[in-house]
């Protein structure tokens, strides 16, 4: 992704290597490791591989992947003897579920058309073979017994849970770049024709035009593009002259390189890093995620366990050198569990033509 120059911290430097943030952490801790939940698992780079070639050939065929808690190796869920010879000679492990993919996305549109309610989120977690929602405290008990009714309704496709706190876009409290009279978090430095860019969350960039690493500094990078909602991310332009790195600021006076994304595997262990959290780990619990925001819902997103603040929006969400998401929001943490929601960035690498370095 980015690439190693450990260049000196200067604030635009800051801005890009280091503000990728979302989790929960004290702003003096270094790191927060989930409690149990937490796997150890991170997938190697042909387990990556694996899941995009899976998911290139079986489509449809395959109700999604995990990865095996204990072994680690990657989990393809699949409904049919054709789907599971194809996951076979993939290399994959194959488990049969009682669900296809259609089902569960059946399910989900029902949840779309009955049920859009503020401060929910659905997606898919393979692991179960269902789709799983959650309802964070500002959900009615009118609202939940809507829920519940549909959900009875879909026959054991979807499971409920309540969350603490309030799904929200998080925008302020962090210091990492500022635009528009409130501070976001840099996710991942980008280059595409020799220019440099940063992304970070859609809902960040729609705010302001123009950036600075401080509130109040000079202008450092541009706005030019942003998408929010539907999708949650944006890019801005480097337009201070300066040649930031690629890699990520650990808040321990190290920093970890990027060199390629990904998408997000379902139980495996992610780490992000903000400016107002720092450091917290986390699982990835369900993918295609919608999470209805007060002011319009994002598709196709990434739950997490990570913790997660105000002004880690935009931030980074990462596996070893791999990139995976941009920091959205989350409902807030319960002691050290989170419920953290990333935009995956290769959605948008591939919208803007640009690449880690």
């Amino acid at each position: 992704m980015r690439r190693h120059s450990r260049a000196p911290l200067s604030l635009s430097l800051l801005l890009l290597a280091g503000a990728l943030g979302l989790g929960a952490t004290p702003a003096t801790a270094a790191e927060v490791h989930i409690a149990a939940a937490a796997p150890s698992a991170i997938p190697s780079t042909a387990a990556y591989a694996l899941d995009a070639a899976v998911e290139r050939r079986l489509g449809a065929d395959t109700a999604g992947t995990y990865l095996d808690r204990e072994t680690g190796d990657l989990v393809v869920t699949v409904t049919t003897d054709r789907a599971e010879e194809q996951a076979r000679a993939a290399g994959a492990t194959v488990r049969r579920v009682a669900r296809s993919a259609a089902q569960l996305d059946a399910a989900m549109g029902a949840l779309e058309a009955e049920v859009k309610i503020t401060g929910t989120s659905w997606g898919v977690d393979p692991r179960t073979n269902q789709v799983a929602v959650e309802a964070d405290s500002s959900v009615s008990a009118r609202d939940m017994a809507r829920l519940e009714a549909v959900a009875e309704r879909l026959g054991g496709a979807v499971s409920i849970s309540r969350v603490p706190g309030v799904f929200h876009r998080e925008v302020l409290g962090g210091g990492a770049i500022h635009g528009g009279g409130s501070r976001c978090s840099a996710a991942f430095n980008v280059t595409k024709g020799g220019a440099r860019y940063f992304v970070t969350a859609g809902h960040c960039t729609n705010i302001s035009a123009n950036w600075s690493a401080s509130s109040g500094g000079p202008v450092i990078g541009v706005r030019e593009g942003t998408s929010f909602p539907t999708n949650d991310y944006g890019i801005v332009r480097y337009t201070d002259g300066s040649s930031p790195a690629g890699t990520v600021d650990l808040y321990n006076g190290s920093t970890q390189d990027i060199t390629s994304a990904a998408n997000a595997v379902v139980g495996q262990a992610i780490r992000k890093s903000g400016s107002t959290t720092k450091v917290t780990s986390g699982t990835v619990t369900a993918v295609n995620v919608t999470v209805n925001y007060g002011d319009g819902p994002v598709y196709g997103m990434v739950r997490t366990t990570a913790c997660s603040s105000g002004g880690d929006s935009g931030g980074a969400h990462f596996a070893g050198t791999v990139a995976l998401g941009i920091h959205s929001g989350s409902s807030g943490c319960s002691g050290t569990a989170g419920s953290a929601i990333h935009q995956p960035v290769v959605e948008a690498l591939s919208a803007y033509g640009v690449t880690v370095y």
